[in-house]
């Protein structure tokens, strides 16, 4: 069996994945909080841990893998939107309201993860149907001495977890004096931590023994976790951001509510994105959606070539160029492999490079060298190992080519999973065409602006002309060999 070894951010060594029960590997991802579209740095831990889905997959077998990834759709800014629905006079209630809201953004979230080729987890809990397992593990906090209840919030002793901190490598002490800490009057350290907020009538809340009210954001992976993989399972994921304050708490809270048991083995980060360079922020106005580039015809498996290329513990550089060239080569894999049966495994190389910490950058230069050598098949299988070449990705989104009057060609192909070369061709008949209606509009002669249309309808081409130019838009039944006539 193939070893798998790991960075575990714990520990701060690689480690060999020894899965506590290999009849089922278990793995948490920390999810988002749908209150909007999912930005850029989004996608990185959706792209890194499904290709560590797909590879304990790949060597567990895929029906000993279950991975969990988590909804929160309890947050200040949902709220704020479902208030705003409602003084605009929508009479449900501020919980249909938010049901609401976040069903349309998790059917966002999906639509754009699967258009970069990311597999659906197992699971995929709310956190808001798992409210009465966070009062159940609030409760037991309480009982043992390591959270307290005052003027209806709880709060977590942090000084009760002596581990506390070795996660993100601080001490407590160290913590208090270089951050921000909310002082409030229900504390008994600045460092204590909220599990449970009270909620007045213009926000959502659930009765609990501490009064109505809803949890805090920490107590809603340690609760679901448990409710779905148990007290301890093998591998907890996220982006480094989330490894303070958030994933320390989990392991406090988590470790203090079951002392017996070691909640998760193996912690991994992913490291934050940039764009050409910068951090990605609105004020520079370098922010931008998955949504964004989808409607900007960057195909989905673009988007996750791009992400591949670098090692998910370091930095990520977003930037045009990057995009351009990896589109350049997935055509020209894509055309290298079309018709092929995939080979019944992934190259060894390939599976090495990812068992070693997940080594993506590595993976990529193994495709670069199959594809060098013309091993299609290998090529096709291998590269589906990274959900690459994929038939769910095979159908890019079609933005027209337009040719205007003037002949000068607008717009983009995001090509259909066709060889580059068929659209180099495709760009060349539709300036062809062009030119003869320019042509034809001088002589008032069309037949050489009929004979290509009829080649191009017969080859499965629907061909639209305006004042503003010429549109050239395959169908499902292209056949690019008929075109071979206007060559």
């Amino acid at each position: 069996m193939t070893r798998i070894r790991l960075y575990n951010t714990k520990t701060r060594a690689k480690e060999d994945v020894a899965p506590i029960d290999p009849a089922n590997v278990r793995m948490y991802v920390c999810g988002p909080t749908v209150y909007d579209r999912a930005h850029l740095g989004n996608a990185r831990p959706v792209i890194v841990f499904d290709v560590l889905f797909r590879l304990l997959r790949h060597v567990y077998g895929p029906e000993h893998v279950t991975y969990v990834r988590n909804f929160t759709d309890v947050d200040d800014k949902i709220n704020a939107e479902a208030q705003r629905r409602k003084a605009l006079g929508d009479p449900r209630s501020l919980e249909e309201l938010i049901r609401e809201r976040t069903e349309e953004t998790i059917g966002w979230y999906h639509a754009d993860m699967d258009a970069l080729g990311a597999l659906r987890p197992t699971l995929e809990p709310r956190a808001t149907d798992y409210i009465g397992q966070m009062i159940g593990m609030i409760a037991g906090l309480i009982r043992s001495g390591h959270a307290y209840a005052k003027d209806g919030h709880v709060l977590f002793r942090v000084r009760s977890y002596a581990e506390y901190g070795r996660l993100s490598g601080r001490s407590v002490d160290d913590m208090i004096a270089g951050a921000r800490v909310e002082v409030a009057p229900f504390k008994e350290d600045p460092m204590d931590f909220v599990l449970w907020k009270p909620s007045d009538a213009d926000l959502p809340g659930w009765e609990s023994p501490w009064g109505r009210g809803r949890p805090g954001w920490h107590i809603e992976c340690s609760a679901m976790s448990e409710e779905l993989l148990g007290t301890s399972f093998d591998i907890h994921g996220g982006g480094i951001d989330l490894q303070f304050p958030h994933h320390e708490n989990e392991i406090a809270q988590s470790r203090c509510a079951h002392p017996e048991a070691d909640f998760a083995k193996v912690w991994m980060h992913n490291e934050m994105l940039q764009v050409e360079g910068k951090k990605m922020s609105k004020s520079l106005g370098n922010f931008f959606t998955v949504r964004d580039l989808l409607d900007k015809g960057i195909p989905g498996e673009v988007i996750r070539f791009v992400f591949l290329q670098t090692h998910y513990s370091k930095p990520m550089d977003w930037t045009e160029e990057k995009a351009r060239a990896a589109e350049a080569t997935l055509r020209k894999w894509r055309g290298l492999v079309a018709d092929t049966e995939p080979a019944p495994s992934p190259a060894p190389s390939v599976i090495a490079a990812l068992a070693d910490d997940l080594n993506t950058a590595g993976a990529i230069a193994e495709l670069h060298g199959l594809a060098g050598a013309g091993d299609r098949a290998a090529l096709k299988r291998s590269a589906e190992a990274v959900g690459l070449l994929t038939d769910e990705l095979s159908r890019w989104e079609w933005q027209p080519r337009i040719v205007a009057a003037t002949g000068r060609a607008e717009g983009r192909s995001t090509a259909r999973g066709v060889g580059e070369s068929r659209f180099d061709c495709m760009d060349r008949i539709a300036q062809k065409l062009a030119d003869a209606r320019t042509s034809a509009l001088r002589s008032k002669d069309f037949t050489e602006v009929d004979r290509i249309k009829s080649i191009l309808v017969s080859a499965g081409v629907e061909v639209r002309m305006s004042k503003e130019g010429v549109q050239l838009l395959p169908s499902s039944n292209f056949d690019p060999a008929k075109l071979e006539a206007l060559e």
